[in-house]
């Protein structure tokens, strides 16, 4: 039974998918109250609970204190209701890079009640077109940096109304002036627990993308949970990260964790892998968020004299950790990497290590509140040790807006999350790969970041893909790109030796066939390796 909502727009709660079609949840651990606003729990709250003079924001040359951020947020959540028109339930679109300000405005929208649609910077009109669509947005809230591709949106939908912010905390921009007169006092509106706060597209695998709806419980869930009980977060902590915002990975590791706990968010637009170790050096980060192929670079970038004593987590999720890259970073900084899987439909991380208990090649076990398995096509458990699909229920869940694809997700109350585990005797999960990304080759299943584990053991690769391609007689072989360290010359000397090397250290039918050396490897802005464009070469 839903809670009472405070929408006056109902699209959201119209266009939830049918009970019958939600995942089982798993609340008991977590008993919110009716009316709940995640954005007053993580500013105004904290205010009242004594953490007004903490630092909750550190970007753009400056220290932000949650009473900064609290008197900002209230400031701006005015101007969205009293200039803008911006009722409870109203989709609100943000387009920024990660910045402070790009929080303060998700803050703002999420206490009017309105649900947030919040956009990577390199989105172009043609995607954002879609989302506007898919969502019937109305508010845009545009740094002013990036209002080319939106302000091309307003041609095709003459109700938007896109406003721009100073990303650079200037306040030189529209909004900002309209909120800079505006009381720090407001009554953030009493959404119910149950109410949608936020809708996150995500691409999948066919291109077309798909609304993930949270509701304000979520967005304190994957906090009180994971969080807490794994990250053990308190207001000593300063967290780093590269993800950005726009991923439920970026917002929950650099805005809804810190804030959750009175500790301090570095939000820096230059977060690219090879300038977080200075960052890390110069915040005294303690907690930092990223994908193994950014811990990668951030190794090679490490000097004898790169000190990273503050840090206590190093957390990796958004594709698998090799072993290699886990003991690298063990061996040269000595602390622990605690590799994790989430999804953005369950929001955040679900399976992950923990600082008393870690090991390379291995994602963990659930988090408390969460089960999981992993079963077969036909939905039955496989025995241990054998590869299945990872099917998992708990506190959070997916929940597809108006999509016929809610059903292929969810099966008989459980999240299929598309991806290929295996469980071992002890309870400890394994990735494997995609489901997708599983390579049948004379009738052996190989996983690709196996193979890829295997060739980053070797001096030579600095970064690998590896994916399955046509092969009239073996129906797929496996084919590895590979980007070389230094001045590596990729010959078939070479090639030679790093098929060898895999077959010394995996079955040897698992070696890749084809190598095709590369300067370097399609990814996306988190660092996540895009095999599909890859295959799309083989098509």
């Amino acid at each position: 039974m839903l809670s009472p909502s405070a929408h006056i727009d109902t699209f959201a709660r119209d266009n939830l998918p049918p009970v019958d079609q939600w995942p089982e949840f798993n609340l008991e651990m977590f008993d919110y109250p009716d009316h709940l606003n995640a954005a007053f729990e993580l500013t105004d709250k904290m205010v009242s609970a004594g953490f007004g003079d903490n630092t909750a924001l550190i970007g753009n040359g400056r220290r932000r204190t949650y009473k900064e951020l609290t008197d900002w947020s209230n400031r701006l959540a005015h101007a969205l209701v009293e200039d803008l028109g911006v009722k409870p339930g109203n989709r609100v679109l943000i387009r920024s890079a990660n910045n402070p300000a790009m929080v303060a405005c998700w803050l703002a929208a999420t206490k009017v009640g309105a649900v947030v649609v919040n956009t990577m910077p390199l989105l172009r009109a043609a995607e954002l077109r879609k989302y506007i669509e898919m969502a019937k947005i109305d508010f845009a809230l545009c740094d002013s940096r990036l209002s080319e591709e939106m302000r091309a949106c307003e041609e095709d939908f003459p109700k938007l109304m896109v406003k721009e912010f100073d990303g650079t905390s200037n306040h030189n921009a529209e909004l900002d002036q309209l909120a800079l007169e505006k009381p720090v006092q407001f009554h953030s509106v009493k959404t119910g627990r149950d109410d949608v706060a936020l809708l996150s597209f995500t691409s999948g695998s066919t291109g077309e993308p798909k609304a993930t709806m949270h509701f304000h419980r979520d967005l304190m869930i994957v906090a009180d949970g994971y969080a807490k009980e794994v990250l053990n977060v308190s207001e000593t902590d300063v967290f780093v990260g590269s993800p950005p915002l726009a991923f439920t990975f970026g917002l929950g590791g650099l805005a809804i964790f810190p804030l959750r706990f009175g500790a301090a968010a570095t939000l820096l637009e230059d977060a690219s892998p090879p300038n977080l170790i200075e960052i890390i050096q110069k915040y005294k980060a303690t907690v930092c968020f990223t994908a193994p192929t950014a811990y990668r670079v951030m190794l090679q970038a490490m000097d004898e004299g790169a000190n990273l004593s503050s840090l206590r987590a190093a957390v990796s999720a958004g594709e698998t950790l090799p072993a290699p890259i886990y003991e690298d970073w063990k061996a040269k900084t000595g602390k622990p990497m605690l590799d994790g899987i989430g999804a953005t439909e369950l929001l955040h991380i679900f399976i992950s290590n923990r600082f008393e208990d870690h090991k390379p090649s291995c994602t963990g076990k659930p988090v408390t509140g969460y089960e999981a398995k992993v079963v077969n096509e036909h939905g039955q458990d496989v025995p241990e040790g054998e590869i299945g699909r990872l099917a998992v229920r708990g506190p959070t869940g997916c929940r597809y807006l108006n999509d016929k694809r809610q059903k292929l997700y969810v099966i008989d109350g459980w999240n299929i999350t598309g991806d290929s585990f295996s469980r071992d005797s002890e309870g400890y999960f394994h990735f494997a790969a995609r489901n997708d990304d599983m390579i049948i080759s004379s009738g052996y299943n190989i996983a690709g970041p196996e193979v890829e584990a295997a060739l980053l053991a070797h001096e030579a690769v600095s970064e690998c893909a590896v994916i399955g391609i046509p092969d009239e007689e073996r129906g797929e072989i496996v084919e590895a790109h590979i980007v070389l360290n230094g001045e590596k010359i990729g010959d078939q000397t070479l090639t030679k030796a790093l098929q060898d090397h895999v077959k010394s250290i995996i079955a040897p039918y698992k070696y890749p066939r084809s190598i095709i050396y590369k300067k370097t490897l399609p990814k996306t802005q988190t660092g996540k390796i895009q095999r599909f464009r890859l295959k799309a070469n083989h098509k």
